[in-house]
């Protein structure tokens, strides 16, 4: 009896561990998809009744975070919790398992100072382009730019 329930422990787990991520994923996705629905529904009756398209949201363009993608200061805090975390493992490894074991540690932090020199590198350039100009004329950005839309000066057809 107490084998039987020591073999279903981890299958439990590993079943509810993917049902719980997969069930995540399915209702992001249908949330998703209801919001384009009604947006899309939106714009076609903006196009009917001849009125200017409204842009699209940001939420369109922004991941879970509420950012469009990993943000500079993002490779700075993760490039040294690796670095830290190379480190430490390389000193219990080598308390532990010997010298000749030890250096699997180090993985990390060669993966942590790459993050770093990637934040210092590429500082400057993040400073260099400012901030990022919204769409002009009411035109919404599309997938490769500004998608043109009726204008203030344009009447649709």
């Amino acid at each position: 009896m107490t084998g039987d329930i020591a073999v279903l422990i981890p299958v439990v787990a590993i079943i509810m561990g993917v049902g719980i991520g997969m069930l995540g994923l399915t209702l992001n996705y249908r949330r998703k998809r209801e919001m384009f629905q009604l947006h899309h529904a939106e714009r076609l009756a903006a196009i009917e009744k001849g009125i200017e398209l409204p842009p699209l949201p940001k939420e369109f363009f922004e991941s879970e975070r509420g950012s469009p993608g990993p943000r500079h200061y993002t490779y700075l805090r993760r490039g040294v919790m690796l670095l830290l975390l190379g480190i430490v493992l390389f000193v219990a490894l080598h308390a532990e398992a010997g010298p000749d074991e030890a250096w699997w540690g180090l993985i990390p932090s060669v993966v942590g100072v790459a993050d770093l020199m990637y934040y210092f590198l590429a500082r400057g350039k993040v400073e260099t382009l400012g901030p990022q100009s919204g769409p002009q004329n009411g035109a919404s950005p599309g997938p490769s730019g500004p998608m043109p839309g009726p204008g203030p000066t344009q009447t649709p057809r």
